[in-house]
């Protein structure tokens, strides 16, 4: 059976009431923290990258695992790609002279051309563009071809193809692939994908970032 009206009204004064001393007791701080928390959902979980085992540019392996406990963010390059590659690299580099932290980040560029792109040829790349070869915090991979591009379709789930030989081939871009980053949590989890050449959409990625290291668990 419901109350009267002035027992309705007097709990709403109440909880009000409640809120108000919540409101008083928190910092001003903690205060806008919790409301910019409440404000904006959670991060979306769009699938879990699958383990690998793949080789880096010093001839080291690198596996999902070896990623865990830290964020990180993947492209996907080749070294004789000679458009959107070069830029891929230098928007990578970019952002990672914007991140607050960059010990708190990794950075994984993962080849879709691994049959001609082995670890020595990547080194060759990286070096080109100011990548210090003992960086470990800038991968760069490579493998198998058929794993890897099994990876890249069915585990990162972005786009990579040769097109048809034809007139409407582009001889300078054989191979066809995404130009989006790819933001995977700690945990191996992908949280957002953000178009490489969009700075709105770089300025997001940034922002994420920032949402799941402060989430993070302490260690």
């Amino acid at each position: 059976m419901s109350g009267s009206p002035d027992t309705t009204h007097g709990r709403r004064w109440f909880r009000r009431l409640v809120w108000l001393a919540l409101a008083l007791a928190l910092p001003a701080s903690a205060l806008l923290v919790w409301r910019e928390r409440a404000a904006k959902p959670p991060l979306p979980t769009l699938g879990k990258v699958p383990s690998f085992s793949l080789l880096e540019r010093d001839g080291s392996t690198v596996r999902r695992e070896d990623l865990a406990g830290r964020p990180w963010v993947a492209d996907f390059i080749f070294t004789r790609c000679v458009l959107s590659c070069p830029r891929l690299t230098a928007e990578m580099k970019r952002l990672r002279e914007r991140l607050p932290d960059r010990e708190a980040v990794r950075l994984v560029s993962l080849s879709v051309d691994p049959e001609h792109d082995r670890p020595e040829v990547l080194a060759e790349y990286a070096a080109r563009h100011g990548i210090a070869p003992d960086d470990r915090g800038w991968l760069f991979l490579t493998g198998e071809h058929d794993p890897v591009w099994a990876l890249i379709r069915e585990g990162f789930r972005v786009a990579v193809s040769r097109p048809e030989p034809g007139p409407l081939a582009n001889p300078l871009e054989p191979i066809v692939h995404s130009t989006h980053f790819v933001l995977v949590d700690a945990t191996g989890e992908i949280r957002g994908y953000y178009s490489a050449f969009d700075e709105e959409a770089v300025n997001r990625l940034l922002a994420d970032l920032a949402r799941l290291l402060a989430t993070a668990p302490r260690r």
